[in-house]
């Protein structure tokens, strides 16, 4: 890992220095590596052509999923029901701040309540001298695993200290907030977003939060839209209207080398080097959120398959598939079934000497990290010994 972490160091040191000085011009197709290792989002971002996050095309360019289903119904009526369709919605629009409403909790000597109606949701907080109220504007997450709240003030936006789980049915702090006491009603109510963080947060969770690199949350589409990966659609949808051809004018991420594909969901998801970069190796179980970087930690990443990439297990226009035996077709399509097998050039990969059924229960493991009240899918493929440690 180490040998690979400075490899990767140097490329990209190398890689970034030949981008700035223009000595050669990175686009999404070239960005690939043979040797598997991907590249951070932030020089992503920095190559011609869309990438998820970069937020430099117009507003106007946008032609809305509307139009996108009158061609694509049956993708779009699918994709409707997806996690990232409703990655984002307004307060007063969340279906968990109405279901569970008002909602309660106490820590220490604060007392929070969020209150919820058609018009406002507010969270108020107390303590035994005074007491104090935000306006919640934002809730992000569907609420799958759970649901953070924004709010505004003085121009800047703030993450709410506590946050939605669905597991308990219930509040608690923000994983990534400080579980000690906070010192005042201000801190006990959230903490301020840097620019940046703000930016990453709408980016990942709606579309077109971001045109022309400026930040503008009030013309955004809630949620991630068929836009928000396949790019502006508008001059697409002018010319499939007047019949002409179209090659070019929409992104299909779906032809992407391994690599890029990859790290194309990692824009969102953290890229192995998003991962390197960002100081969240060596944090333990916390980094099993990190799909990507787990998956290319692989040992059937590092054999170089082409067809080993996020969307090869999963669908993006469909709900995630939780049922275990329903991915052995995948795994089955590069292993052997039995020993008794040989191997060939489209199945490389060995037969597992305990059962050819329900795979992903035990070469993927399920890890639930502390205080985060979800269970999270390790995508670190591997032989997973009894009693081993974590691999970080």
């Amino acid at each position: 890992m180490r040998d690979r972490v400075l490899s990767l160091s140097l490329r990209t040191w190398l890689t970034t220095l030949a981008f700035c000085l223009g000595i050669s011009r990175i686009t999404p197709a070239q960005t690939g590596s043979s040797d598997g290792i991907s590249l951070p989002t932030e020089l992503r971002v920095q190559a011609p052509g869309w990438w998820p996050t970069k937020g430099d095309r117009g507003r106007d360019e946008y032609a809305g999923s509307a139009a996108c289903a009158k061609c694509h119904a049956e993708k779009a009526a699918t994709y409707q029901t997806t996690a990232m369709a409703h990655a984002a919605s307004r307060a007063t629009a969340s279906q968990i701040l109405h279901e569970h409403n008002p909602l309660n909790l106490r820590i220490g000597r604060y007392g929070y309540r969020v209150e919820t109606s058609d018009e406002k949701s507010v969270l108020k907080i107390s303590d035994d001298k005074a007491s104090a109220s935000e306006t919640l504007l934002w809730a992000i997450g569907v609420g799958h695993m759970g649901q953070t709240y924004l709010y505004e003030q003085n121009g800047s936006f703030y993450e709410s200290h506590l946050s939605f789980f669905s597991e308990p049915h219930a509040l608690d702090i923000t994983p990534g907030q400080a579980r000690s006491m906070p010192q005042t009603l201000e801190d006990a109510a959230g903490r301020r977003l840097s620019s940046d963080e703000t930016q990453r947060c709408f980016g990942c969770h709606t579309t077109a939060a971001t045109a022309k690199n400026q930040f503008d949350p009030g013309n955004l589409f809630t949620g991630v839209t068929c836009e928000g990966c396949h790019g502006p659609g508008g001059s697409h949808v002018a010319l499939a209207h007047s019949g002409e051809p179209t090659p070019g004018l929409i992104l299909n991420p779906a032809r992407f080398n391994r690599v890029d594909g990859v790290d194309f969901c990692g824009a969102c998801h953290r890229t192995w080097e998003d991962v390197v970069i960002g100081g969240l190796t060596g944090v333990g179980v916390f980094n099993v959120r990190f799909a990507p970087y787990r998956l290319e930690n692989s040992k059937c990443w590092k054999k170089g398959d082409e067809r080993i990439t996020c969307v090869a297990c999963h669908d993006p226009h469909r709900p995630l598939v939780r049922d275990a035996a329903s991915y052995d077709s995948r795994c089955l399509a590069c292993h052997i079934v039995s020993p008794d097998k040989k191997r060939t050039a489209s199945h490389p990969g060995g037969a597992c000497p305990v059962s050819a059924s329900k795979c992903v229960s035990c070469h993927m493991t399920a890890v639930e990290p502390p205080n985060l009240h979800s269970v999270f899918t390790d995508h670190w493929i591997r032989v997973v010994r009894k009693g081993a440690p974590y691999p970080d």
